[in-house]
């Protein structure tokens, strides 16, 4: 079967079932496994994301104003290479190529010559329900349920450390900077199983605006900074916007090193097999004497330490 995947997460899934071979295009921030950065690119970015946060949610709302597409979908080339199978999402249209897109791209009339699989990931059922869904489209549906048994296997093992617990360190993840916003959608299930208690954002729901003021009085134990798309070191850079604000430095994270800096773009931010190695690094960072997985300085870093 020849599939072309426009979503990141969509295409390690593809990867886990071990259909890898049968990949044949991809979107611009399809980038693992590595070996698939050598197929052809069939969708990008329409406009500048390579500011700081700020910059792009003004770039994108300027763009969304002027009616211009945000991705730009390559239909003589997805033509070229003629699918059989498209994966696709209707979660976000800012973070991924939607269905929509692919449709206005296209016409109606591609739902009769080619298979699309559109992914509304909003929980963490809803990625095994994208596994099961992409397995079955693939006719490769026994692969897609021993994927998930390995995920949900290495999930309940941590949920075994933590259920327990009656003091949960309080946590706020900051999914991006200006203007803040705080995880929704799966975040908080997986605070939650790696033995935290979320402040802000709710299982299910898109992320929600939080202000400063908020967040200083609700005074966490952490603060996680992962904005969706940004590797650790980018992320670094924008911090000076947090940590100038009135209040930072009498913050109990912060007095007491517990900023950390995650690699959204990697993990946190694709909702596929990966969240279990999200939620492997946030049980190793709360609970460091139950829990050890090595991702230190790969999948995150402490902020106050260099």
């Amino acid at each position: 079967m020849r599939i072309i995947s426009l979503l990141a997460s969509a295409t390690e899934i593809v990867c886990a079932l071990g259909i890898e071979n049968q990949l044949v295009g991809r979107a611009h921030e399809c980038d693992f496994p590595a070996s698939i950065k050598k197929l052809p690119i069939c969708a990008e970015l329409n406009f500048d994301a390579s500011g700081t946060s700020r910059e792009i949610d003004e770039n994108l709302k300027t763009h969304v104003k002027a009616g211009h597409d945000l991705y730009k979908v390559n239909t003589e080339l997805i033509q070229k290479l003629n699918p059989e199978l498209i994966i696709t999402q209707s979660h976000c249209e800012v973070c991924a190529v939607s269905k929509k897109d692919l449709l206005k791209a296209f016409g109606k009339d591609l739902t009769a010559r080619v298979q699309i699989v559109s992914l509304q990931p909003n929980r963490l059922e809803d990625v095994w329900s994208g596994i099961r869904e992409i397995a079955k489209a693939a006719q490769v549906a026994d692969n897609g349920e021993a994927v998930i048994k390995r995920l949900t296997e290495r999930l309940n093992r941590i949920r075994e450390g933590t259920s327990d617990m009656a003091l949960r360190p309080r946590v706020a993840c900051i999914e991006w900077i200006e203007p803040m916003m705080c995880s929704g959608n799966w975040m908080p299930e997986l605070i939650d199983i790696a033995g935290g208690a979320n402040l802000f954002g709710e299982a299910g729901k898109h992320s929600p605006l939080v202000s400063w003021k908020d967040l200083v009085k609700a005074n966490p134990d952490f603060i996680l900074v992962v904005p969706c798309g940004f590797e650790i070191k980018r992320t670094r850079e924008e911090m000076s916007v947090l940590s100038s604000k009135p209040g930072w430095l009498s913050l109990d994270a912060v007095i007491n090193n517990r900023v950390i800096l995650l690699d959204g773009n990697s993990y946190f931010n694709r909702p596929g097999p990966r969240l279990v190695d999200s939620t492997e690094m946030l049980a190793e960072i709360y609970h460091p004497e139950l829990f050890f997985y090595g991702y230190k300085d790969s999948g995150w870093e402490y902020y106050g330490i260099q």
